[in-house]
């Protein structure tokens, strides 16, 4: 069944995603496509805007909380100070066995804040056993 949570425009389906932790459990073995597409902001103090500038921002898809590099989906993407507002996805297969979990992470390497923003996404679907 279909059910919406508290915002706006989001939906589930199936037992498997707990928007309270973000993860999603996988209800039986098999392969996963998973996809997260992150609204990031980016704000800079103004003194740092030209020592910091070209910062890696990554996001990754881990199992367990793992992120070995065999066991993870990710991506990275060089912070510039010409806007404040961008858009990074990863999407991918993963093999989970019955039980295990997948989450995203964002790795900050910038020295200054990020906020996630609404409209942001993280999904998966079995794809076969």
């Amino acid at each position: 069944s279909l059910s919406q949570p508290e915002r706006e425009e989001m939906f589930h389906r199936g037992p498997g995603l707990n928007l309270t932790s973000g993860q999603y459990t996988a209800p039986i073995a098999g392969y996963y496509t998973f996809t997260t597409t992150l609204h990031i902001v980016h704000r800079e103090p103004q003194r740092k805007r030209q020592v910091c500038r070209g910062t890696r921002l990554r996001v990754l898809i881990c199992v367990q909380s793992c992120c070995q590099h065999n066991r993870n989906l990710e991506t990275s993407s060089r912070l510039e100070s010409r806007g404040d507002l961008f858009t990074i996805s990863v999407t991918g297969v993963l093999y989970l066995q019955a039980g295990q979990y997948a989450s995203v992470f964002v790795e900050n390497a910038a020295g200054s804040p990020l906020t996630v923003r609404s409209g942001s996404d993280f999904s998966a679907v079995l794809l076969g056993v």
